[in-house]
C-alpha cells in the first residue's frame, strides 16, 4: 500500500479545479476566437460602410456645390461665387478614387460609381464649364439662351437617381452585415452557453462522485461505531477505496474492528471457560477441566497444579505429563517456600523462567519429545491469600497479552475453586450430619424397643441423653459453618457480578480511542466549512459542513457512552458547591431562547414559592440534566410553549413515620406529542425512546434521560415522569435542599479559581464556567494571535496538520516537534522561541507530563504558557496535567473556537502577569 501514490482528498480537489480552470480556458479561447471574428465584422462596418456613406454624400455635396456655385456666378457675375465651384472641382475625383477603392469586393457597385462618373465629368464638360465661360465673355443674350436650354439638367437628374440608388445598395449592405452580426452574436451567446452547461455538469458530476466516495466511507464508519456501541455485527469491514485521508479513515477503523472483534473473541473464550468452570464438583476434575482449557487458550503442552491443604501444596491435577517416569511430574508434595512453587504461593506472585537447560522439562508425544524452554508459575489467590499454584511448561515463552488472558482465567479459576472446595466441605459435613441423624433414629428406635426397660437403665439413659446433648452442640456448630459458607458463597456472587463491568470499562476505553482521529476530521472540516479562501463552491462547502456537524454529532454519542460507562462503572465523581437559582433562567435562555425562536414555540422559565437563593449541588451535573430534558421537550413539541419551573416542595418518606423531605424541584413541561403509557417507563433505560421503531421520527441514541437518571441519583435525587399522548409531558427532577460542606474541588477547578481571582471581571466570569464544553473562555482581540510562535507538540501526524491548518489561517507562525524529546532539544538549542506551547499528553518513549516537568524544572521555563492536549477526558487526568506544571487543559476532539480563546487568554498581557 506504501508504494501506491496516494490521491488524497486535496490532491483531488485541486486535480477538479484544474481540470475546471482548463476547461474555462479552452472555453475562453473558443470564445476568444469568435469575439474577434466579431470585432472584426463590427469594426469592417463601423470603418468601412460608414466611410463608403460619407464618401457617397461627399461627392454628392461637390456636384451640388459645383451646380450652386455655376448658378451664383451666372447670376451675379462675381467671382467669390466661384469658390465652392472650384472646390468642389478638386475635390469630387479625389472622394471618387476613395469610393472606388472602398467598393473594391463589389463590382456592380463600382460599375454604379463609374456611372455617376460619368453623369459628373459630362455636366462638367457640357454645362458646368460652358457657363462658366460664357459668363465671363459678357454675352447676356448666349447665357439667356443657355438657361434656357440648360443641357446639363438631364445629367444632374440622372446623376441624382444614380447617386440614391448607389446609397440605397449600400445601405441595403449594410443593413445585412448587421443582421449576420447579429446571428453570429447569438450563436455565440449560445455557445457560451453551452460551454458553461458542459463545464458546469462535468464539475457538479466530479463533485458529486469524490463526494460520494468520501460519505460513503463516512457513513460506513459512522454505522460501524454505531454497531460497536449497540453490540452489533463486528465481522463486516469498511471497503477502502481511496488512497486518501478519508481511506485512512476506514482502513484505521477496520483495524479498530479488528482489534474489538479480537479483545470479544478473547472475552468470549474466557467467559465460556468460567461457564464450564462451574459444572465440576471435586477439585481433582475442575483442576484437570481448567488445564485442559489452559493448553486450548494459550497453546501450552504441559501443566500441573498444586491445591494448598493443611499447610502443603498438593498436586491434584497434570496436563500431557510423561507418565513411564514419575520424575517427569515433579514433586507430589511441596511446602511453602520450597522451589518456585512453594515461593511463588508463599510471595503470592508470578514467576518465569525462560531459556531453561536442556531435559528440565521434557514434553514428549507419540513420535517423540522435545525440552520446554520457558516456565510458568502463577498462584491461585483468593481474597488475599494463596489456594493453589499452577506451573506451565511451553516451548516459547508466553506474550504480554496472553499473560494477561491468564491473570484473567486465574482470577476466575480462584473463584470457582473456592466455591467447589466450599461445596465439598458442606457435603462432607451434610454427610457426617446425615450419619449422626441414622445413628439417632436407630437409637431412638432401640429406646422404643427397650421402654420396659427404661426405669431399670436409668444412668444408661442419662448417658445417652448427655451423647444427644453432644450430637446437638454438634449440630449447632455445623449449622453455623453453613451459614459462614453460606456468606462466603454471596462474596462469591458479588464478585462475579463485577465482572459485568468489564462492557462499561471497555465502552469507556473505546470512546477515548475514537477522540484522536475524530480530533483531525473535525478541525479540518470546519476549517473547510468557512471557506475563508473561498476555494470551495458553495455545495462543496455543504458537505464539509455535513462532515463537520456528523463528527459533532459522533463527539455526542461518544460523550454520551462515556458518561453511561463512568456511571455503570461507578466512576463518576461530582463536585458539590453553592449553585445560585437566581442565574439559572439567564443559563437556560441562553440555550434555548434561539431554538424556541426559530420553532415559534413559546419558552418560559417560573420561579415559584419561597426558594432559597443557593442550593449545594453539583452545577454542571445540573445544567446537563436540565439542558437534557428542555432538548427532549424541545425536540417533541411542534407548538404551543415549553416551561420551566423552579419551586419548593415536601416530600412525604416512603416508610411509614418518615419525617418529611424538603426539596427543590425542576419540572419541565411542554404541548409535545406525549409519550405513551406502556412507553412512559422504558424511555429512562439507555438507548431506549418512546419512539422505538427502526426508522424514527425523531433523532438521538435514547442515553439522554439514563444518563440524567443515573446523575440525579448521583446528586441524592430523582427524575419522575408524567404524560398524556397527544397532549404535553412533564418531567420532573427533585433534588434535597440541604446545606453541607461541599467537598474539596478538584486540582484543576482550584487551578482555575486562583487565576479567576487575579484576572479582571470578565474573565472570572469564564472561568468559573470552565468545566462545560459549550461554554467558551471572553474572547480577546485576534492581535494577540497574529505574529505568534506556537509550538505544536503530538506524535499524530493528522492533529498536527489540522491544527497548523487552524492557526496558521490568524497568522501564527506554527512550528512542530513530533515527541518530548524533539521538543525539549528545540527549546535547548534555541531552535525554537514559542510564545506558546501545545503539548500532546499521550506519547511514545516521553510523554507530555514528563516533557511538561522538564520544560519547567530543569529549562527553568516558568512563565510560559502550556496548554495540555488529551483524548482521555477522566477527572484525575485534568489534575495530573495541573500537577505537572500546565497552564490550561482542553479535552479532545478539539474544538478550534476553544482553543483560540484560551491561547488567546493565556497571551493576554493580565494573564502574562500573574
Amino acid at each position: 500500500m506504501s508504494k501506491k501514490r496516494r490521491f488524497t482528498i486535496r490532491s483531488k480537489i485541486l486535480l477538479g479545479y484544474l481540470v475546471v480552470v482548463l476547461l474555462f480556458g479552452a472555453a475562453l479561447l473558443v470564445l476568444s476566437a469568435q469575439i474577434n471574428e466579431l470585432q472584426k465584422e463590427n469594426d469592417f462596418i463601423s470603418h468601412h460602410d460608414l466611410e463608403v456613406h460619407n464618401l457617397t454624400n461627399a461627392i454628392e455635396k461637390d456636384v451640388l456645390d459645383m451646380e450652386t456655385g455655376q448658378r451664383g456666378f451666372m447670376l451675379t457675375g462675381k467671382d467669390s461665387y466661384l469658390d465652392p465651384y472650384n472646390q468642389a472641382l478638386s475635390e469630387w475625383n479625389s472622394n471618387y478614387d476613395q469610393l472606388y477603392g472602398l467598393i473594391s469586393d463589389n463590382p456592380s457597385q463600382q460599375q454604379s460609381l463609374q456611372t455617376i462618373k460619368t453623369h459628373i465629368t459630362r455636366w462638367i464638360e457640357i454645362a458646368g464649364e460652358p457657363s462658366i465661360e460664357l459668363k465671363r465673355q459678357g454675352d447676356q443674350e448666349k447665357v439667356v439662351a443657355f438657361f434656357q436650354s440648360d443641357p446639363g439638367k438631364n445629367e444632374i437628374d440622372l446623376l441624382r437617381a444614380q447617386l440614391s440608388s448607389f446609397r440605397n445598395t449600400e445601405i441595403a449592405l449594410t443593413e445585412a452585415r448587421v443582421n449576420s452580426l447579429a446571428e453570429r452574436s447569438s450563436t455565440l451567446l449560445t455557445i457560451m452557453y453551452t460551454l458553461w452547461t458542459a463545464i458546469a455538469a462535468f464539475s457538479i458530476g466530479a463533485a458529486i462522485m469524490v463526494s460520494g466516495n468520501i460519505v460513503k466511507t463516512l457513513r460506513e464508519v459512522k454505522q460501524t461505531i454505531s454497531d460497536i456501541s449497540k453490540g452489533g455485527n463486528l465481522t463486516e469491514r469498511i471497503h477502502v477505496r481511496t488512497q486518501d485521508e478519508v481511506g485512512d479513515l476506514g482502513r484505521e477503523t477496520n483495524l479498530l474492528l479488528d482489534k474489538v472483534q479480537e479483545q470479544n473473541r478473547v472475552k468470549d473464550q474466557i467467559t465460556s471457560i468460567a461457564t464450564l468452570l462451574q459444572n465440576p464438583n471435586n477439585l481433582e476434575g475442575l483442576s484437570r477441566l481448567f488445564l485442559n482449557q489452559l493448553a486450548i487458550l494459550l497453546e501450552v503442552p504441559y501443566g500441573v497444579l498444586y491445591y494448598w491443604k493443611d499447610n502443603r501444596l498438593l498436586r491434584v491435577a497434570a496436563y500431557a505429563a510423561d507418565g513411564e517416569k514419575e520424575r517427569s511430574l515433579g514433586k507430589v508434595s511441596l511446602a511453602p517456600g520450597e522451589g518456585l512453587v512453594g515461593q511463588s504461593a508463599v510471595e503470592k506472585r508470578i514467576m518465569r523462567m525462560n531459556d531453561l537447560p536442556q531435559n528440565y522439562i521434557r514434553i514428549s508425544s507419540g513420535l517423540g519429545h522435545a525440552s520446554a524452554t520457558s516456565l510458568t508459575v502463577v498462584p491461585v489467590i483468593f481474597e488475599g491469600r494463596t489456594i493453589a499454584v499452577v506451573e506451565l511448561a511451553s516451548l516459547k515463552p508466553l506474550q504480554e497479552n496472553e499473560l494477561e488472558q491468564l491473570k484473567e482465567l486465574i482470577e476466575i479459576f480462584g473463584v470457582s475453586l473456592h466455591s467447589t472446595a466450599t461445596r465439598m466441605e458442606l457435603q462432607q459435613l451434610y454427610d457426617e450430619s446425615q450419619v449422626l441423624n441414622e445413628e439417632l433414629q436407630a437409637q431412638s428406635e432401640k429406646l422404643q424397643a427397650q421402654t420396659e426397660e427404661m426405669l431399670s437403665q436409668t444412668e444408661e439413659l442419662q448417658m445417652q441423653t448427655e451423647e444427644l446433648h453432644m450430637l446437638n452442640e454438634r449440630l449447632e456448630v455445623q449449622k453455623k459453618a453453613a451459614e459462614t459458607s453460606a456468606s462466603e458463597l454471596a462474596n462469591v456472587a458479588d464478585q462475579l457480578r463485577t465482572s459485568s463491568g468489564y462492557k462499561s470499562e471497555f465502552l469507556a476505553n473505546m470512546s477515548h480511542e475514537l477522540r484522536t482521529p475524530l480530533n483531525s476530521m473535525l478541525i479540518l472540516s470546519e476549517i473547510l466549512a468557512e471557506n475563508k479562501h473561498q476555494h470551495l463552491s458553495s455545495e462543496e462547502q455543504k458537505y464539509a459542513s455535513v462532515i463537520h456537524t456528523s463528527g459533532k454529532d459522533l463527539l455526542n454519542l461518544i460523550n454520551d457512552i462515556l458518561d453511561l460507562s463512568k456511571v455503570e462503572a461507578g466512576e463518576m465523581d461530582i463536585d458539590l458547591d453553592d449553585v445560585y437559582l437566581n442565574v439559572l433562567p439567564e443559563m437556560m435562555n441562553q440555550y434555548f431562547l434561539k431554538t424556541a425562536e426559530q420553532k415559534g414555540i413559546d419558552f418560559r422559565i417560573q420561579m415559584q414559592g419561597d426558594l432559597p437563593e443557593s442550593i449545594v449541588t453539583d452545577e454542571m451535573r445540573l445544567h446537563q440534566i436540565l439542558r437534557n430534558l428542555l432538548s427532549n421537550a424541545f425536540k417533541f413539541t411542534h407548538e404551543g410553549e415549553v416551561a420551566l419551573t423552579i419551586s419548593r416542595m415536601n416530600l412525604a418518606g416512603s416508610e411509614a413515620g418518615a419525617a418529611e423531605t424538603d426539596v427543590i424541584a425542576f419540572s419541565v413541561s411542554d404541548t409535545g406529542i406525549g409519550i405513551p403509557d406502556d412507553k412512559l417507563l422504558q424511555i429512562f433505560d439507555a438507548f431506549k425512546q418512546a419512539d422505538g421503531a427502526t426508522a424514527r421520527k425523531y433523532g438521538g441514541t435514547g442515553l439522554g434521560l439514563s444518563i440524567s437518571q443515573s446523575l440525579a441519583a448521583l446528586l441524592g435525587g430523582s427524575i419522575s415522569a408524567t404524560s398524556l399522548e397527544g397532549q404535553g409531558s412533564v418531567f420532573t427532577l427533585f433534588l434535597p435542599l440541604k446545606r453541607e460542606e461541599p467537598e474539596t474541588a478538584s486540582a484543576s477547578r482550584l487551578f482555575l479559581n486562583e487565576v479567576a481571582t487575579t484576572t479582571p471581571a470578565a474573565m472570572k466570569a469564564s472561568f468559573s464556567n470552565s468545566s462545560q464544553d459549550d461554554i467558551l473562555l471572553t474572547p480577546l482581540e485576534e492581535s494577540l494571535l497574529n505574529g505568534r510562535q506556537v509550538l505544536v507538540v503530538d506524535d499524530d501526524i493528522r492533529n498536527v496538520y489540522a491544527l497548523a491548518n487552524a492557526l496558521e489561517q490568524y497568522g501564527m507562525q506554527v512550528i512542530t516537534a513530533q515527541n518530548g524529546y524533539e521538543c525539549l532539544e528545540m527549546l535547548e538549542r534555541g531552535e525554537a522561541n514559542p510564545h506558546i506551547i501545545l503539548m500532546d499528553i499521550m506519547m511514545p518513549e516521553l510523554d507530555g507530563y514528563e516533557t511538561t516537568r522538564q520544560i519547567r524544572q530543569r529549562l527553568n521555563l516558568t512563565q510560559l504558557p502550556i496548554i495540555a492536549l488529551t483524548a482521555k477526558a477522566m477527572k484525575e487526568d485534568r489534575d495530573k496535567c495541573i500537577a505537572a506544571g500546565a497552564s490550561d487543559y482542553i479535552s479532545k476532539p478539539l474544538n478550534i473556537k476553544e482553543v483560540l480563546s484560551r491561547m488567546k487568554l493565556w497571551l493576554s498581557p493580565e494573564t502574562l502577569e500573574i
